[in-house]
This record gives C-alpha cells, structure tokens and sequence, in this order.
C-alpha cells in the first residue's frame, strides 16, 4: 500500500462517527452477556492456545532487518507493528498431554521452515523481549521516530501498513508516544517505538464462561510470580541511553523494560486526565463487568467495521474496541462459529523467550494452576489487589530477586522464593495431571522454569551478568550491550527448537 493509499485509509477510518460506534459497541454488548449466560462460550474442557512474536535480523552482524511482506506471507506468519515483526499463534488445543505436545510441534513445525526459507535471504527470526542492535546504517532513534506526513497524516516510515497503527497516531486520543525509562527518553510521532518489544502470549479458555471473574482473580495474583520468571529485557539499544556512566545504567536497569515501553508509549502523559489503557487490570465479581470494561475503555480507533459470516461478528464493534483494551491481563469473548464460542483469558505480560520449550513452559505452568488453584480455591485468592498489582511492578523493577507477597496454601503469608515457587510449581503439576498428564510429563514440561529459581537465574539476569561483565573489563557499553546480543542469538540458534534456555549452562 502505498503512503497515499495508506493516508486515505486513515482519513476514512477517523471520520467514523465514534457515537454510533459506541452505541454499536453497547448494544452488541447485552447481546453478548445474554449468550454468555445461556451457555453459547462454555466449553466441556479447557482450552489452550499461544501467541509468539519474533523479530528479524542480519544473520551474519544480528542488526535489526526488514522482512519483506510477500517473504513473512510466504513463510505463513502474520504481520505485527514494525517491519521487522513476525507474529504467529497455534491452534487451539484441549489441555491434555496431546494437546500441549501439539502447541510445541506445530510451533516447532512453522519455525523450523521459516528460518530456513529466510535463511536464503541472510535474515534469522528472533525470540526475545526487546531487540538491542538497530539496522545497519541507521540508529535506533531513527528507525523509530521516522515517519513522514501525507495529506496532513502522520505516516510511521517502519510501521506495516495496518491502518489501525497509523490511525493511532491521528486521533484525539493522547497517547504520549514517548520512551520513559531509567536513562532514556525518547519523543516519537506515532506508536513505532513499541516495536522495540515482542512477547508471547498464553491462552486459557474457561470451561463454564460466568466463571470468568473467579479464574481471571486467579491470573492476576500469579501474573507477578511467572513474569519474574520470565523477564528477558533489562537493556534497550545503546544509543537511546542519555549521558550517563555505565555504572549507573546497569545499576538502575529493570529486568523487564517491556512493561514500561508498552505503558509509556501507548498512555496518555502522567499529566493528562485521561485513564492510561495499558495497565494492571482490576477485579472482576461478575462476567458482566468484565463486558461492562471493555465497554467503558476509550476507543482509539472507532472504525466503520462490517459484520461478515462468523458468528462472533454479531458482536464486530465491541471485538473491535477489544483490539486497544491492553490491559495485562483480558477476557477474551469470541468464536469463528456458535459451536467454536469461548472465554478465555489472554495472558500479555510474558516477553519472548530464548527456546520454544521455554514458551511452552509457561503455557502449561500457567494453564496448571488456571485448572488448580479455583479448584482448591487456594487462599492466595484473598491477596489484596493492590497487593498483587505491587507485586507485578516489583517483578518487572527485580525479576527473582522481588520480594513478592505470597499466600501458601495454609494461609500463612510469606516473601520467600522458595517457598512460593515451590508451591506454585506443586499445584501447577497438580492441575496438569489433572488433565491426564502423567506426573513425569507435568515435571517436564515445568522443569525449565523449576530450573531457573533453582539457579536464581533468569534471561535477564544471564543478559544483565553479561554486560555487568564487559564492563568490568572496560569494554564501553555498546560493545558490551552488542557483545551480549550476539552471544544470546548465537546460543539460542542452536536451542531454539531443540532445548531450553538452561541448557546453555550445561
């Protein structure tokens, strides 16, 4: 699409009137709840399903690359924000040991070819949570500020051509567009330095949809726990970093920069009045206020969508408004057909991960405990929210070394590593045999994320250790950032599809 076309596109999308849209968005609304009560999106077991994001890069210096679009249509994968994305998402699965063992082969299955037809053209995809080497020839700031103006609209040089990234930086919504982190700042015109990140994505679908509410209080309170496992993205590309000694950025890194770049780009400025999009979701008592929330949430894009032949296009405008609802954790309404229909919760705060077994951990860690902690309506139930949203952002500011607030299964409070992830690994494996998996293939699928708190260890911590190093031998930080980045591709080239991140210590 060329930059006119794109343009036009956008202009059409913001002369929607958003009242219609809105009371569009409502009234599909009640029709949704009185299909979610009558048992349309109940489903006789659980369902589990992942999204993986990667990024491209040189194969022989790993600077950033550009994947051509008919190259990511021909390898099957879906277009994501920047041209460097590649997105794809498994087919929904039952929870069971067939069931897991077909997410990781059929990500295995797509990968495997990918690399190898891009590997004709020098590019490699890469599992990460942020990419730290910009293309060759340019820098970062460049390449995620740039963007040109046609017929008065802001057009992002790097972004794909979806209308909807383009139509973001038009609207009246605030977004800040800005980078806000320990040692960087960064002003931008459109949404394009959210690109810096890519995550995965685990889903779970609800056997009974009104119990939504009591699963979905469940994946708040162990949201902090896994992504302090999974944090995998302390540094950002060197020359976005101020003017500040090597020391001090080290020192002051968070292992999980994702969160903030995600909050900080898409929310409007800490000064504006308007409530930020991207943020820790609240509690839920009834599946209709979760339906009620994503009617309420600002709509950036309202769009001029037409209903086609799914039957989930009965509700087209509020799945709409749902595609801009980022809140870490979401309810998910929706089904190609009557019989397909489900609820499900999206879980949105793990980054990509060095191995695809690693990604699948986490799906069946997380699935594990969805089956058994309202089963055994364990009390961590009763963490106060505001409890658990300080937890999260502590997870994402420390990683492992977070001290999070746990309450074990007898009640007693506790900030102990140990003793939290020795429960929530317990009842995970419980739940997974619980659906049929024998208790050897529970301890496999989970023994790579057991490993890394065995080890105090995660992919941040190994990326942190790294630098931390270089810098000791006084290499300069973007050697030592760069030096990290080729070590971390060059291992996970050789694990990516058979192994897991702690096999680079073995």
């Amino acid at each position: 699409m060329s930059a006119s076309e794109l343009a036009a596109a956008v202009t059409r999308a913001l002369d929607v009137d958003p009242e219609e849209f809105h009371t569009n968005a409502r009234e599909e609304a009640e029709q949704l709840k009185t299909e979610v009560r009558s048992g349309t999106f109940d489903n006789t077991e659980a369902i589990v399903g992942m999204e993986l994001e990667l990024y491209a890069v040189d194969d022989q210096t790993d600077a950033l690359r550009r994947v051509p679009r008919q190259l990511l249509e021909l390898i099957g994968f879906e277009k994501e924000l920047g041209l460097h994305n590649a997105e794809m998402q498994t087919s929904p699965q039952p929870l069971n040991s067939h069931g897991l063992a077909a997410q990781r082969n059929e990500l295995k299955a797509s990968l495997m070819p990918a690399q190898q037809r891009l590997g004709t053209e020098g590019i490699r995809l890469v599992s990460d949570g942020m990419w730290t080497v910009p293309p060759n020839g340019e820098t970062a700031e460049s390449y995620l500020c740039d963007a040109v103006s046609e017929d008065g609209i802001r057009i992002g040089t790097n972004m794909s051509d979806a209308v909807r990234y383009h139509t973001m930086a038009n609207t009246d919504y605030p977004s800040a567009f800005e980078l806000d982190a320990p040692h960087v700042s960064l002003q931008a015109k459109t949404v394009m330095p959210e690109a810096l990140i890519t995550s995965i994505q685990p889903h779970y679908q609800i056997p009974h949809a009104p119990d939504l509410p009591e699963y979905f209080s469940y994946a708040l309170r162990v949201a902090a726990p896994l992504l302090a496992l999974g944090v995998n993205a302390p540094f950002f590309p060197p020359d976005l970093y101020d003017d500040a000694p090597a020391e001090e950025i080290l020192e002051d890194a968070h292992m999980e920069h994702r969160i903030g770049v995600f909050e900080s780009v898409l929310n409007p400025p800490e000064d504006d009045p308007t409530p930020p999009k991207v943020c820790f979701p609240p509690d839920f008592d009834t599946v209709e206020d979760a339906i009620d929330d994503i009617v309420a949430d600002d709509t950036i894009v309202p769009m001029d969508v037409q209903s086609g032949t799914r039957f989930d296009d009965a509700f087209v405008h509020l799945r709409h408004k749902h595609g801009s609802y980022w809140r870490w954790i979401r309810p998910v309404f929706e089904g190609a057909t009557r019989s397909a229909a489900n609820a499900r919760i999206e879980f949105r705060p793990l980054p990509a991960q060095p191995t695809v077994d690693d990604a699948i951990a986490f799906e069946a860690l997380f699935a594990g405990l969805m089956e058994s902690l309202p089963r055994l309506e364990h009390p961590i139930q009763s963490l106060d929210w505001e409890t658990a949203k300080e937890n999260f952002y502590a997870a994402t500011r420390e990683g492992l070394r977070a001290d999070i607030e746990w309450i074990t299964a007898d009640g007693a409070t506790t900030t102990s590593t140990d003793e939290l992830y020795g429960e929530l690994f317990e009842h995970a494996r419980e739940g997974l045999e619980q659906r049929g998996l024998s208790a050897e293939e529970a301890h496999e699928y989970i023994r790579p994320l057991r490993e890394r708190v065995d080890r105090r260890l995660t992919p941040a911590r190994w990326k942190h250790d790294s630098v931390r190093r270089r810098i000791e031998e006084h290499v300069p930080l973007p050697e030592a950032i760069w030096g990290m980045q080729s070590t971390y591709i060059r291992r996970q080239k050789a694990t990516l599809l058979d192994g897991s991140f702690v096999d680079w210590f073995e």
